[in-house]
């Protein structure tokens, strides 16, 4: 059930934002056991100046206009390692399909329970019992 939301340059392509959902779809499918059909993103393209980031770098990594934000809210109770993971694959997949660098890659994760979701009609579908 996750949200994701993918901000990136206005100069990105489209197909190289295709490339960024998708790999970030995938990502959850294949790591983080993301059920098949459960792709909900907001993909936003930003002007320069839009997308701020410490122009010194932040923790030994430095970055370029290119850089893309990801944000996924989504339920927890993954463990450590399947996020390191998860994590990983977007930042190799990215690369591989676009050739961004693995620096650009911002990517934060919101852990909500389940009731807080909403998929339409004001359900709540996974209420607690």
């Amino acid at each position: 059930m996750p949200l994701a939301r993918i901000s990136v340059s206005q100069e990105t392509t489209a197909e190289a934002l295709r490339a960024i959902s998708d790999t970030v779809y995938e990502s959850m499918v294949t790591v983080a056991n993301v059920p098949a059909n459960d792709k909900f993103q907001i993909l936003s393209r930003h002007a320069k100046g839009e997308l701020v980031y410490p122009e010194q770098g932040f923790l030994g990594v430095n970055y370029s206009d290119n850089i893309v934000f990801i944000q996924i809210t989504w339920n927890e109770g993954r463990s450590t390692e399947v996020k390191k993971a998860f994590y990983r694959a977007i930042a190799d997949g990215i690369q591989a399909k676009t050739g961004l660098r693995k620096e650009d890659i911002i990517i934060n994760l919101v852990e909500v329970q389940r009731e807080n979701w909403s998929f339409g009609n004001g359900d709540m579908p996974f209420a607690p019992v």
